[in-house]
């Protein structure tokens, strides 16, 4: 994780009943792009962007980097899983000094619905909590996003606030110390 020098990345590969949580590899490449590309996927994080320019963009291996995990299902990547610090300067704290740990994901649309989002999110977070225990996590979605703000009740998040962001309403929530 970002300035968290005592959390030694990559940790080994994290294995749930039907995935595999993974440092990025270069074969991610194509599924990084398509997952930026995606207009579905783009919905409510500011939209697709161009093929061509992340063609360009997007370095061999893709991702690499601490508080990124690839989600990986029989051998291919789905998705990812990002844990940050949430900047300081963004509206939505738990914390005087901010900088809380910050869950995000995004799964290509052809693996929606399947709980895979749910399972990758619990096994990150799981991680975190034996990692860094009691680190509040924060979680940041548009309100409109139904299956985001489900997931989010799923993983134990409650809200603490509703702001304007990117031109739309944000729910921001914390999950509870207690593990759902």
């Amino acid at each position: 994780m970002t300035g968290l020098g005592q959390v030694a990345w990559p940790p080994a590969p994290i294995r749930t009943e039907r995935l595999v949580l993974r440092e990025s590899e270069a074969r991610d490449r194509a599924a990084f792009i398509e997952l930026f590309a995606s207009p579905d996927v783009g919905t409510y994080v500011g939209g697709p962007q161009p093929r061509d320019a992340l063609e360009r963009a997007v370095p061999e291996v893709p991702g690499r980097r601490p508080g990124l995990f690839v989600i990986e299902l029989d051998g291919a990547m789905i998705g990812m899983i990002t844990l940050d610090r949430r900047g300081a300067e963004r509206p939505g704290h738990v914390r005087p000094d901010a900088g809380e740990a910050e869950l995000g994901y995004m799964v290509l649309p052809e693996a929606w619905g399947r709980g895979y989002a749910a399972e990758a999110c619990a096994a990150a977070l799981d991680w975190l909590a034996d990692t860094l225990p009691g680190e509040p996590v924060v979680l940041c979605t548009r309100t409109a996003n139904e299956r985001a703000m489900r997931l989010a009740a799923k993983l134990g998040f409650t809200e603490v606030e509703r702001f304007e962001e990117h031109g739309a309403e944000q729910w921001f929530g914390v999950r509870s110390r207690e593990r759902p």
